[in-house]
């Protein structure tokens, strides 16, 4: 194995764990089985869906398939404009909670990061 496929497999892996987790909590979220303060509902359903996203894109990834960049870079984009519309839920006063701040910068980050790795391998080909 290629040390480009051995980022692709690894930067896949964290992607289908991210998306499973990511699932798990949002589905917990969303049965009410699990209270979690002040929820922001698009968001919440937007992180729930987005989850299934990352695992097909961390199979893709996985599998070196190049689509998976691009599905990739729509999850980062995706995300980035639900983190903004969360600003503006923020600074119009809305109710939120600090973590999902804080989830929002991870997700993003961790999905500019896969897109970096994808994006090398992505053009090698």
């Amino acid at each position: 194995m290629t040390e480009s496929n051995s980022g692709l497999r690894i930067t896949g892996a964290v992607a289908v764990v991210f998306g499973v987790l990511t699932v798990f909590s949002g589905a917990t979220t969303l049965s009410g089985a699990v209270e979690m303060g002040a929820v922001v509902p698009f968001v919440l359903w937007f992180n729930t869906f987005a989850g299934g996203a990352y695992v097909v894109a961390g199979l893709g990834l996985w599998l070196g398939q190049r689509w998976a960049f691009l599905l990739s870079l729509a999850i980062l984009a995706a995300t980035l404009f639900v983190f903004a519309g969360f600003g503006l839920h923020v600074a119009s006063g809305g109710d939120y909670e600090v973590r999902t701040v804080f989830a929002l910068g991870l997700r993003s980050t961790v999905w500019a990061v896969i897109c970096l790795v994808a994006r090398r391998t992505y053009l090698k080909r």
